[in-house]
């Protein structure tokens, strides 16, 4: 769990030692326990820690050497959670240890397979290697991408790090965003490997850099395949039950506290009935952390998406797996607090329109932190096993665009973009957001692995599902990477396994939801685990507050944003229709619709907070 950071140069000349300084303190944000630099002649490193397995060793940079010569090097971020059998094979293979962390198992597996170890790891992972035999910089991230990482060339080599504000420390980059940034900012359609910083690309998921001689290669190493599936319905239950138990357990490897994140529904709830008895066996309290809004549960009103407050359910799973349950309650004022909203843009380099669903998941993790290291999610069991409303209506699940951009597009709500309403009218027109849509939808159709003479009906499932992997959730898993990391809490999801997530994009629709509801397959595979009443709930999406007193305080301080003369809104906000929505704020409280119409006062909001801290657009 850390913060990376690198530059390679070229030929000529050495890393310069303060760029690489500087990079390192950058990524302090994500390493609270230790922070180092190592330089070579060609490349440097910097790293920043918070310790999870082996906190007494495994500080990094690492180098492993042989008769006093440098072999290669090694800056790394995430766990590889089956390092330990991973170190009993390479054991075996001759290589001996000096330290008990996973990094050094990580740097041997690669000096005994070389990239070919990425398919032997179970884990989730960004890390650079500079091979000194070589002289090359490997680049290589996770199969899902659950651990960022970008790069930049300049003139003399190359950069990279956890997060692009890494990249604003070398003075050839700074943060810049032209007309592409702002289309890829306000889509919701997160193109794979794009950045939104001009100059700026992402390391794919599942793909690795080689970086040699000044060329740079891509290479693939994993990524979703269509085959048959070979199982019955009875099997099916079967393999998921077995394959989600055995990743749980796996991915509660950890030398520091752990707990549990609980929402009261059947993604969280799954992981909790089978991690508590593994940590009680182990010597450690089931801890769950669950969290709601002041006033939330008694003032609850059914909305359009959720008929039921969650923390009455997380309360019942508590009292039925004997849990240490701490609730975490959230106020108005905290979540509409300007410093929040500071912080929240600042951890995701860019504004969102997500509001306070950004600002309660960045309280709830700084909260849990003050308990445990590593806590355990349930994000992603929707992309996985089906569990979007757009998955199951026809409307949303065959309309010619994402599903998730098809929910505004079809209600009226939300139709330039979420968070896009009160944005001015000729920027939008300049963007052109729906041919942009368009082109990275058509890209993602295109893109879609599929068999043989599939149904019709198949063959759109499966591009739900790929564009699911690769285009919504990339911002899932960065979101809630940046708000963990930046209070020092590793959070794991263990739904997000590479080996179940193709399981379950090979399982036919027939099966995937074979009694007709959301998430089906792991409602039968852990029926009897999680109490009834949870396992027959209806989904519902993460909460986001009631309170009038939030829409209020929104608007109270937009309209300050609007009479602010020093404010860089004024050129990327239709003013008047602005003014008209901060006048209303019972409109952002409840009532259809609501959800879109406060999205469009957040993202003004956080785009003010965003062009105040230096960054320049160009059209």
């Amino acid at each position: 769990m850390c913060g990376i950071a690198g530059l390679i140069v070229w030929q000529g000349g050495a890393p310069n030692r303060h760029v690489i300084h500087r990079m390192t303190e950058v990524m302090l944000c994500r390493g609270l326990d230790e922070q180092d630099v190592w330089t070579g002649e060609r490349a440097a490193f910097g790293h920043t820690r918070t310790s999870v397995i082996a906190p007494e060793s495994g500080q990094q940079p690492m180098t492993v050497e042989s008769d006093g010569r440098p072999l290669a090097t090694i800056c790394y971020n995430g766990e590889i959670y089956n390092y330990r059998e991973l170190r009993r094979e390479l054991s075996a293979l001759g290589h001996r240890f000096r330290t008990e962390s996973d990094t050094e198992v990580l740097l041997r597996s690669y000096l005994e397979w070389g990239t070919e170890c990425v398919h032997r790891l179970h884990g989730i992972f960004a890390f650079a290697v500079w091979d000194e035999r070589t002289q090359e910089l490997l680049l290589i991230r996770d199969h899902m991408g659950v651990k960022p990482l970008f790069y930049a060339q300049t003139s003399s080599g190359l950069l990279f790090g956890s997060e692009p504000k890494v990249m604003f420390c070398h003075p050839e980059l700074e943060p810049t965003v032209d007309a592409d940034g702002l289309r890829e900012m306000f889509s919701q359609a997160r193109t794979p490997g794009a950045a939104i910083y001009r100059g700026i690309d992402e390391v794919r998921p599942g793909h690795l850099l080689r970086i040699r001689d000044g060329r740079v290669t891509e290479e693939r190493y994993w990524s979703l395949t269509a085959r048959e599936h070979p199982h019955d319905l009875e099997e099916t239950v079967s393999a998921v039950r077995s394959m989600v138990s055995d990743t749980i357990i796996e991915q509660l490897v950890a030398d520091i506290p752990r707990g549990l994140l609980v929402s009261g529904g059947i993604d969280s709830s799954t992981i909790a009935a089978l991690a508590a008895p593994r940590l009680r066996e182990e010597g450690e309290p089931a801890r769950g952390f669950a969290m709601t809004f002041t006033g939330y549960e008694e003032n609850f009103r059914p909305d359009e998406v959720r008929a039921t407050p969650d923390i009455e359910y997380a309360r019942l799973l508590g009292e039925r797996l004997d849990l240490d349950m701490t609730r975490i309650e959230l106020t108005p004022e905290e979540l509409a607090d300007p410093e929040v909203r500071a912080a929240v843009v600042e951890r995701q380099d860019q504004p969102t329109a997500l509001g306070d669903m950004d600002a309660s998941l960045y309280l709830l993790f700084n909260r849990v932190k003050q308990h445990i290291g590593v806590a355990m999610s349930g994000d992603t069991a929707d992309e996985v096993f089906a569990g979007f409303v757009w998955s199951h209506k026809p409307e949303l699940m065959n309309a010619p665009t994402f599903p998730w951009v098809a929910v505004g597009q079809l209600h009226g709500r939300a139709s330039r973009g979420l968070g896009c309403g009160l944005l001015d009218g000729s920027l939008m027109e300049a963007l052109d957001l729906p041919g942009y849509i368009q082109a990275q939808y058509e890209e993602a159709i295109a893109q879609t692995p599929h068999l043989p003479g599939e149904s019709a009906l198949q063959r759109r499932i499966r591009e739900i599902d790929f564009m699911h992997m690769t285009r919504w959730l990339p911002s899932l898993l960065d979101r809630g990477d940046r708000f963990a990391m930046s209070c020092g809490l590793e959070v794991r999801v263990p739904y997000c396994d590479p080996a179940l997530v193709e399981y379950s994009y090979n399982i036919p629709w027939s099966i995937k939801s074979f009694d007709g509801r959301e998430k089906s397959l792991l409602r039968a595979a852990f029926r009897g685990v999680v109490p009834d009443e949870i396992l027959d709930r209806r989904k519902s999406p993460y909460p986001v507050t009631q309170d009038g007193r939030y829409a209020e305080l929104l608007c109270k301080q937009l309209l300050s944003t609007l009479d602010d003369p020093t404010s860089p809104l004024s050129d990327f906000v239709d003013a008047s229709a602005a003014r008209e929505a901060a006048t209303a704020p019972q409109r952002l409280a409840s009532g259809p619709g609501a959800w879109a119409a406060r999205a469009d006062v957040e993202m003004l909001l956080n785009l003010d907070v965003w062009l105040r801290g230096g960054v320049r657009i160009v059209m």
